[in-house]
């Protein structure tokens, strides 16, 4: 009787949905974690400043999205203790950090696309970690298994 065996190249591919994710995708999580804890940070540090002073930001030509400093300190102060409040949550694998987190930092990139003519260039950083950490949350694993909806 002749066996028969599959060659490597011709394997059988595994039917874990796990397989193949991104080393990216799996470290991802728990750097999305720490940049939300640092993007809190900052921006409880940019909300104290923008309440203490009011001429600490100029703004950079005319905007639609006009606001008093004082209120972007208050909303910058507010969604920076969110954001860390969640941030912690990720790294200690709270269930609900992961899905309030998405919300979070796309709240948090829409605010600094509003942002953007008091400080551009701080704000498209901003926007782009935000983008990161949206990405990180939604492609990456917790405990080995692939995220849930």
């Amino acid at each position: 009787m002749a066996q028969t065996t599959t060659p490597p190249s011709r394997a059988p591919r595994s039917q874990d949905p796990t397989a193949g994710h991104s080393a990216w995708a799996a470290g991802g999580t728990m750097f999305a974690g720490v940049l939300m804890l640092v993007e809190g940070v900052l921006g409880i540090l940019k909300g104290i400043a923008g309440i203490a002073e009011d001429d600490v930001y100029t703004r950079i030509g005319d905007y639609t999205f006009k606001f008093d400093v004082t209120a972007w300190g208050w909303i910058h102060l507010i969604v920076g203790i969110v954001l860390a409040v969640v941030g912690a949550g990720i790294l200690k694998g709270v269930a609900w950090a992961r899905m309030a987190g998405v919300a979070i930092a796309a709240l948090d990139i829409i605010l600094n696309f509003m942002w953007l003519p008091y400080t551009p260039i701080w704000a498209l950083i901003s926007i782009a970690i935000g983008t990161f950490v949206i990405w990180a949350l939604c492609t990456g694993t917790s405990n080995g298994r692939p995220t849930t909806a």
